[in-house]
């Protein structure tokens, strides 16, 4: 009787940083300014620093997985990752010294079974790990934490197209949230869940003729927090967004290695903050390019914004709304050796 073979493949590293960040505000009295008839002079008055703290955060991460391969049509990947991670916030206005420390465990699992060649079935769970940074306050006790679950499949339409559709379920928590007893400060008991759905596919549909195309449903919420409404949408995530680009490149004849792309990027409407009080509106952007290779040359004219539509990409609060680029036109040139 012949054991099947077992394969493994490992892959295993480490990762070390650190962040060091001063935050120092002052303000200064001054006397009064008539705007209507100005009169300029040095400031006067003392300063008064209003917060001075330095702010040093470090992390260590080790981490270690292998991919099993127990038969040619299942696979499974076992992973993990431990972190140390701290930080400490020096006041040096009301000279006092804050320090924290924490270690973290974030397991992976997956498995692929292929019930036939083309179809490929997989599901997986994972957890991850974020030291939270307060610049303004003390050190954080708890870091952020992740926790996702995917199921999906993968199917070869043919040899050269190929499409994915995925169903996950991502939840954050430990998130900053203000304190019911003292407004000033924050507590770690905020989270937020994004439920969606993937599709893509990609692949060459005809000789020269390739294509990338892709759909999300996002379903993203507030589920845990002290002041924002339970329900609330995420800011800057769309309920639905839409992508197709596809490029057609003539195959022989004097124009070989000549290309044109077109696209279109559709983003529905988004929430500009997570009170949900200013909401983005939905926009298509168009995209083009043309390019030539022959050898180990390139050329090629890249257009962004084709219609040169008026769109906002994102904000970072009501106050800071961000307006996507102009109508864009990038050349390049490249050789590769």
């Amino acid at each position: 009787m012949r054991l099947p073979c077992i394969k493994h493949e490992l892959v295993a590293g480490f990762n070390l940083s650190r962040t060091d960040v001063n935050s120092k505000a002052l303000f200064n009295d001054t006397t009064p300014l008539d705007v209507f008839n100005p009169v300029y002079g040095p400031v006067t008055g003392a300063s008064l620093p209003d917060f001075d703290i330095k702010n040093t955060a470090q992390q260590l991460g080790f981490y270690l997985q292998d991919q099993i391969t127990l038969a040619e049509n299942f696979k499974v990947l076992l992973g993990g990752r431990f972190d140390i991670a701290n930080q400490e916030a020096k006041d040096l206005i009301a000279q006092t010294n804050d320090f924290k420390q924490t270690e973290a465990f974030s397991p992976r699992v997956g498995i692929v079974y292929q019930p036939i060649k083309p179809i490929s079935l997989y599901a997986s769970y994972s957890r991850s790990f974020n030291q939270a940074v307060d610049l303004f306050g003390p050190a954080l006790p708890e870091p952020e934490r992740g926790t996702q679950y995917e199921i999906g499949v993968k199917a070869d339409l043919t040899d050269r197209l190929a499409t994915t559709l995925a169903f996950y379920d991502l939840t954050r928590t430990n998130l900053s949230t203000t304190d019911p007893n003292n407004p000033q400060r924050t507590i770690q008991v905020g989270e937020q869940r994004s439920r969606g759905i993937e599709f893509d596919i990609s692949g060459e549909i005809l000789p020269g003729w390739n294509i990338i195309a892709g759909y999300a449903y996002t379903d993203a919420e507030i589920t845990r927090d002290n002041t924002l409404t339970v329900g609330n949408q995420l800011n800057n995530v769309p309920r639905h967004a839409l992508n197709i680009w596809t490029t057609y490149e003539i195959q022989s004849g004097s124009l070989k290695g000549l290309g044109f792309g077109l696209g279109a990027f559709y983003y529905g409407d988004r929430q500009a903050n997570l009170a949900n009080t200013v909401e983005l509106p939905s926009y298509v952007r168009t995209d083009a390019a043309v390019y030539y290779k022959r050898d180990n040359y390139r050329a090629a004219i890249n257009i962004k914004n084709l219609f040169d539509t008026d769109y906002f990409v994102s904000a970072q609060n009501v106050n800071r709304i961000i307006p996507g680029d102009p109508l864009t036109v990038q050349g390049t040139i490249s050789w590769q050796f």
